[in-house]
């Protein structure tokens, strides 16, 4: 069976792992920090990676994006679309009332990942602007450190499945401030991802322009556009080598050994870019019927 690294157990990273390969299709590795899913990875004691790497409401997680593009050289095996559905997590008979609603005056402090309390946002503000907001690693996390601190007035943003794993109660479901809140995953290593297939295919690249070539990313696009190749996204990253450069991060709608995206590569190429190919993968769960697909699967 296939391991897979990947943050804490009832994370979002988790559910969205159990989403795409089923409860039974892998075994899963936890690990507390995003460097050391990365690094499990990459020394061979696991052979995937599960990396969240960009959300509808915050963007790109940066820091996973660099560590995929300067930090290790793993491949693209499959992405998928989770939905992230947080809540406010603690002790009712802490931090309700009688009437069994949330008193948040009570809340002293809320703990969560940075994007997960990013996306929450208008409710803290609304609510808990009194409180103390820390970030710590994960939603898994910040559920934990709740769990061990009873009496203290501390509350958590997380998941459902990670308040009852820790023994705490959902104080306030749907603090999310947007109801189309998702999550893009990305499964990195070395092998091919076999255990389901998609229609769907993508490829990414990283493209660095050259520096004495005015105009040189408009030719990029070009050979896109004239080859009627749709891009999915397209993104700039610093390079980390001096201020003001940057490589161009390009998700393509397309499979790499489809006759027309090589020779668009080689056009590029012969403008003097560097093209490093991120990987050619099978997408799931981009629209609302396949993730509802994708999840019953996962409990079948």
């Amino acid at each position: 069976m296939m391991k897979v690294a990947l943050l804490p157990v009832v994370s979002t990273s988790d559910e969205a792992a159990r989403s795409l390969c089923g409860e039974d299709g892998a075994e899963r590795v936890y690990y507390p920090m995003i460097s050391d899913v990365f690094l499990s990875t990459v020394e061979g004691r696991t052979d995937y990676s599960v990396i969240p790497i960009e959300n509808t409401i915050e963007g790109s997680v940066n820091l996973h994006m660099d560590w995929l593009l300067h930090e290790v050289d793993l491949p693209i095996q499959a992405e998928w679309i989770y939905p992230s559905r947080q809540q406010l997590i603690g002790h009712r008979g802490e931090l309700c009332g009688e009437d069994g609603e949330p008193e948040y005056g009570r809340i002293v402090r809320v703990l969560s990942h940075p994007v997960a309390m990013a996306q929450c946002h208008s409710f803290l503000r609304a609510n808990l602007q009194h409180a103390e907001w820390e970030h710590v690693s994960s939603t898994a996390e910040a559920v934990k450190i709740v769990s061990e601190n009873p009496g203290k007035g501390w509350a958590a943003i997380g998941l459902t499945l990670a308040a009852a794993h820790y023994g705490l109660d959902v104080i306030r479901p749907g603090v999310t401030d947007h109801d189309n809140n998702y999550t893009r995953f990305l499964l990195v290593g070395r092998e091919p991802f076999e255990l389901r297939e998609s229609p769907v295919r993508k490829t990414s690249i990283l493209v660095t322009l050259p520096e004495d070539f005015p105009g040189a990313l408009h030719q990029v696009l070009s050979a896109f556009a004239w080859r009627r190749i749709n891009l999915a996204r397209i993104e700039s990253r610093p390079t980390k080598k001096r201020l003001g450069t940057y490589h161009f991060v390009i998700d393509i709608e397309m499979a790499l050994d489809t006759v027309l995206l090589p020779a668009a590569l080689q056009e590029i190429e012969a403008i003097g870019c560097q093209v490093r190919v991120l990987g050619s993968y099978p997408s799931f769960g981009s629209t609302a019927p396949e993730l509802a697909q994708a999840a019953a699967e996962s409990r079948a």
